[in-house]
């Protein structure tokens, strides 16, 4: 049974989005639109590999921070750029009205599996990079948690080492890979909260709007998919009206699965789209109604 009547008080949500393109703009505000209406935390903007979105990821936060009560966290790798590259972009995303920033190391330009490679003049790994926005400005920043392990870690325990060197230059949340299984999720809260790292570690719920898309986002970071919850979803790629009933169902029930665990805060990967986003934060008691597209 999906149940949040007890306390609502609490929770608080956030979003990803990724930068539109062109043929994309409308769209993309149209989300915005109806997803601010929700009040969430803040909302985050995605960086391409190797900085391959910059232009349009700095647009869409200067518009957010500009034209709507959204506060905006803008996403950074350090990948294929200097150091002065990566400042230099830090310093943008500042005078855009960005206060927020989600560091991270980023994929190597051959993808998932091949060796990554610092650049001769660039940050080394994602800690490096916090303790170079941190020395900029005083800037709130998030990294990437692993519930599962990061794909190139040899173990838990190695990630759980970033984790503390990432939270010690000054990190202060950490937001998880998506993931179905939550007690994997439960288990790294545990581990961090017994190793003493100061951070808040936040779920990442990615709602899934086509499982064949999830599956292979889900093989690329290494998260496994439970069998019961592919089955959910079989015979349903012709039946998107059903497809989004049992998504929607799914998610909130995972919400609500990791509320009860004392989870507070739920971060979502919207995949710039609104609706399945909306309708489980309604589920949750948050929002009001949003106006018509």
């Amino acid at each position: 049974m999906i149940a949040f009547a007890e306390d609502v008080s609490g929770i608080t949500v956030s979003f990803e989005f990724f930068p539109p393109r062109a043929d994309g703009a409308e769209g993309f505000w149209r989300t915005i639109e109806k997803l601010e209406t929700v009040g969430p935390s803040f909302v985050s903007v995605t960086y391409g590999a190797g900085g391959t979105t910059r232009e349009r990821t700095l647009e869409a936060v200067r518009r957010i921070a500009a034209g709507t009560t959204l506060r905006p966290a803008a996403h950074l790798t350090c990948v294929g750029a200097s150091r002065e590259e990566v400042n230099d972009t830090v310093r943008a995303f500042h005078a855009a009205g960005v206060r927020h920033i989600v560091a991270l190391r980023g994929d190597p330009p051959g993808g998932v599996g091949t060796k990554f490679l610092p650049h001769p003049e660039g940050y080394r790994n994602a800690a490096d990079l916090v303790r170079g926005i941190r020395a900029l400005g005083d800037f709130e920043i998030s990294v990437s948690a692993y519930p599962e392990r990061h794909p190139e870690s040899v173990s838990i325990e190695e990630d759980l080492a970033f984790m503390a060197d990432k939270a010690e230059h000054g990190a202060s949340r950490a937001i998880s890979q998506f993931f179905f299984h939550n007690a994997f999720f439960l288990r790294l809260r545990d581990r961090i909260a017994a190793r003493g790292i100061k951070i808040e570690l936040v779920p990442g719920i990615l709602p899934i709007t086509s499982f064949a898309r999830v599956s292979e986002f889900a093989a690329r970071c290494g998260a496994s998919i439970p069998p019961a919850l592919a089955r959910r979803f079989e015979g349903l790629d012709d039946d998107p009206e059903t497809r989004n009933l049992v998504a929607a169902m799914v998610a909130a029930e995972q919400v609500a699965a990791l509320r009860r665990e004392g989870v507070t805060h739920f971060h979502f990967y919207t995949l710039n789209r609104a609706d399945l986003v909306y309708a489980i934060c309604r589920v949750l008691g948050l929002g009001t109604v949003a106006k018509a597209a």
